[in-house]
């Protein structure tokens, strides 16, 4: 009876050792041929990992009850399912609006000509015209029609158009005057640059006006040189072309300085049959009454 006893207690010992040890983490080892062997129980302490069907503490996924504590975990913050503020966006940086002007207003303008949207100009002043092109280019490509130009509508014509040449900015005149020419400095001389496509009317080394002129093409070259006014006429009609040639002061044969009508209109798209076109009526005019026969003429490059 006694070995039975102990028998029957040794196991019940090893059954509590596997209950216990399968909830802590334990494995029971055989016993070896000899019913010896090593000890009956061998604990294994869990590893760090947590195991993949459990989640780590403070970060369960949720219940389903709607409580918005799910993988987030339980704070407060976390579990805000409230709508998310967006940033606040910013309106485009305005770059020109009306009233400004420069060398940039006249880029702006050469470009919106590109685009057929503007027909005047480019004067380097963003007027009333100028506004209505922008808010029509604006409207149709849905941008707010503002008539300022921002970075938007300003990037937008940037890839619909072309870098502008410097007789596309200048189309309508109003480009620098460059030095004049030494042959201009002593006495009462029509300066007129070919490069700058301006005439300086100077007295004794002083400018007294300036102004934007067209020359000939290359069919019909406006000669170069140092000449005379020799005639002037102020409502001359060309006996050749049978083309007005108002305020005409002749320098040179059949060439003459005068108002051209089609210059006022088309700029430097067009051309003279060789004379010196000047598209400001008002200011040509003004040179006429103060201009003599005898006066000088350069023509230089």
């Amino acid at each position: 009876m006694r070995g039975t006893d102990r028998g029957r207690a040794l196991a019940v010992l090893t059954a509590l050792a596997v209950l216990t040890g399968g909830a802590a983490g334990c494995t029971v080892q055989p016993a070896g041929a000899d019913g010896e062997g090593g000890p009956p129980v061998r604990v294994e302490l869990p590893s760090g990992a947590p195991s993949a069907s459990r989640a780590p503490e403070g970060h369960g996924v949720g219940d389903g009850d709607g409580d918005g504590k799910g993988s987030s975990g339980g704070g407060d913050d976390a579990g805000d399912d409230r709508p998310g503020t967006a940033p606040e966006q910013r309106p485009p940086r305005v770059l020109w609006s009306p009233g400004d002007s420069g060398r940039d207003v006249r880029e702006l303008q050469a470009r919106l000509r590109q685009a057929a949207w503007l027909f005047h100009g480019p004067t380097g002043t963003y007027d009333e015209l100028t506004e209505k092109a922008v808010r029509g280019f604006q409207g149709k490509r849905g941008l707010p029609r503002t008539g300022r130009i921002d970075t938007v509508t300003w990037q937008r014509l940037l890839g619909m158009t072309r870098e502008p040449g410097k007789w596309e900015l200048y189309l309508m005149g109003g480009q620098p005057v460059d030095a004049p020419d030494a042959r201009c400095r002593t006495g009462r001389v029509l300066c007129i640059s070919k490069s700058s496509r301006t005439l300086r009317w100077m007295v004794d080394g002083r400018t007294v006006s300036t102004m934007a002129v067209r020359f000939g093409s290359e069919y019909t070259p406006t000669r170069e040189g140092v000449f005379h006014v020799y005639w002037k006429s102020r409502h001359h009609v060309s006996t050749l072309y049978d083309s007005p040639m108002p305020y005409a002061m002749f320098f040179s044969g059949g060439q003459a300085v005068h108002f051209s009508a089609d210059f006022a209109a088309r700029g430097y798209a067009g051309s003279s049959h060789g004379c010196v076109n000047v598209r400001d009526e008002a200011a040509i005019a003004r040179l006429y009454a103060q201009v003599r026969n005898g006066d000088k003429v350069v023509v230089h490059w």
